[in-house]
């Protein structure tokens, strides 16, 4: 394939991930004006941002398996045209029910096309290559979740909350065009069946918890709501792991986790995805919510470690390329927690350009050095069969740990918050005071013991948060090896005796690095 193909292939890649990314967040800006266009009060909102979690979050898997047996450019296409389509059905929604239909339909299609993305990466370019492109798709992919709200809110501001699903359109035909221009058909494996019950069974089985996560903050873990539905969707994917491992043909090959760095770098993700997802989480609320930003300044506020990813994502791919995932993997969630923990200096009289940017930067850069190699090292310890299926797996788990951790941390906060309110107070209240309870973070003006129990609780979170990420990086550390392949003697530069070369798993060699 010619240098011309492979970028085209990287940008139809970059181009659908993209759109998926952006609806993502872009949806939220939009939330109030689709209430009062549309009606459905608080209910409508959430069921209008969760039917898209939900249906993505479940489905993932599948998609990944689809595109392993149907070949990826067929199902990354269907579900960049799919998306696309339901994206029309969204900006002329009649009611807030086909809204909310429209948006779990997004989710179905998101999930074809997301682990695709990366399948069409991993099929497109050769092992020297790859780790450099993905970090080129982890850059646009981060810069899609930072755009999604000033896009979403200019738009609403200067038209209307439809045109943030309409805009989608020409991006998606944009990207059809390049696909069939760049991307090569695979045959897919004719040789394998769909494996039905493995479907139904992880359908079903990541649809309990992740419903349930996205319940917990209304319902609270006491109710069945919770609890029942999210014990019974893991009694599921216990079922789906037995009919796996006895199925001749399995949606989820488990002998994908006896490879070692495939298992410990889908933990790591656990860690590390979880520790983002609730840091940014604390840091939205927390900025707004005690120091007084507005949305906007919120979003601007952190778009300094976005951009640091952006420009040095593909870099780092590179480096680890030639170097090998295992430094990368282990160091960089260490450099990561350390700009988590500086946040702990972060109080209601922040100094931005002190206290939070330095953070953010040093937290950014761990990430550089983490998420590009961490997506590249996955890919490479699966099959070329099996990529499609290896990055839903790894999706999946990125997923759900930004979701548990989100529900479970904030459960924590939310603790700390009324214990420490309740401690300084000694029982007294006002209204004032019981509605700072309910937003969990708060700055009262004349009661400096909310402000204070704000930020004791915010400090709690992000603490845990930096114990996550930086026990993602002792994981990589002791976990991840540089895999190594056979030098013959032929190559040898004394051809005296063979010797085994350390080299990095996407197939260029590296210097001798200590174990």
């Amino acid at each position: 394939m010619s240098p011309r193909q492979k970028q085209l292939a990287l940008l139809a890649a970059i181009m659908g991930s993209f759109v998926a990314g952006l609806d993502s967040t872009v949806v939220n800006v939009a939330l109030p004006s689709i209430r009062d266009d549309l009606g459905g009060g608080l209910a409508g909102q959430q069921w209008v941002s969760n039917a898209y979690l939900l249906t993505l979050g479940s489905l993932i898997l599948v998609g990944g398996s689809f595109g392993d047996i149907f070949g990826e450019r067929r199902v990354f296409s269907i579900g960049v045209g799919g998306f696309g389509a339901v994206s029309v059905l969204c900006a002329i929604a009649p009611t807030i029910e086909v809204l909310i239909a429209g948006r779990a339909l997004q989710g179905v299609f998101g999930a074809l096309l997301t682990p695709s993305a990366l399948a069409v990466i991993a099929s497109t370019f050769p092992p020297s290559e790859r780790g450099a492109a993905i970090g080129s798709w982890t850059a646009w992919s981060g810069i899609s979740f930072l755009v999604g709200p000033l896009i979403g809110g200019y738009l609403v501001d200067v038209a209307s909350w439809r045109w943030i699903f309409a805009i989608n359109v020409p991006f998606v035909i944009a990207t059809l065009m390049i696909v069939a221009a760049a991307v090569p058909q695979a045959q897919g494996r004719r040789d394998v069946r769909v494996d039905w019950w493995g479907a139904v069974l992880t359908v079903f089985g990541l649809a309990g918890p992740v419903l349930a996560l996205i319940r917990q903050p209304e319902a609270g873990w006491s109710s069945p709501q919770v609890w029942a539905v999210g014990l019974g969707g893991i009694a599921l994917l216990g079922v789906f792991v037995w009919h796996e491992a006895r199925t001749p043909m399995p949606m989820l090959p488990l002998g994908l986790f006896k490879r070692r760095n495939f298992t410990i770098a889908n933990v790591e993700t656990f860690c590390m995805y979880g520790g983002l997802g609730a840091v940014g989480f604390f840091n939205t609320l927390f900025l707004q919510q005690v120091a007084g930003y507005d949305a906007l300044e919120a979003g601007l506020a952190q778009m300094p470690a976005t951009l640091v990813m952006f420009f040095l994502s593909r870099h780092a791919g590179g480096l680890a390329d030639r170097w090998g995932p295992r430094i990368f993997m282990g160091v960089g969630p260490l450099i990561a927690a350390t700009g988590i923990a500086l946040m702990l200096r972060v109080d209601a009289d922040l100094g931005y350009w002190t206290d939070l940017l330095p953070a953010l930067i040093i937290f950014a850069l761990g990430l550089v050095a983490t998420v590009t190699p961490l997506t590249a090292t996955v890919l490479a310890d699966a099959d070329e069969s099996n990529a499609g299926i290896a990055s839903g797996v790894n999706n999946a788990v990125a997923r759900v740990a930004s979701l548990l951790c989100i529900a479970a941390l904030g459960a924590v906060v939310a603790a700390q918050f009324s214990s420490s309110l309740d401690e300084q107070l000694g029982g007294r209240t006002s209204p004032a005071i019981e509605r700072a309870r309910t937003a969990t973070l708060a700055n009262v003006p004349g009661i400096p013991e909310v402000r204070e129990a704000s930020e004791h609780a915010y400090h709690v979170g992000i603490g845990v948060c930096a114990v996550l990420v930086a026990l993602g990086g002792a994981l990589g550390l002791a976990g991840i090896r540089n895999p190594r392949r056979d030098i013959s003697c032929a190559d040898c530069a004394e051809g005296a005796h063979s010797v085994q070369a350390p080299h990095s798993p996407y197939g260029r060699e590296a210097a001798p690095a200590r174990r």
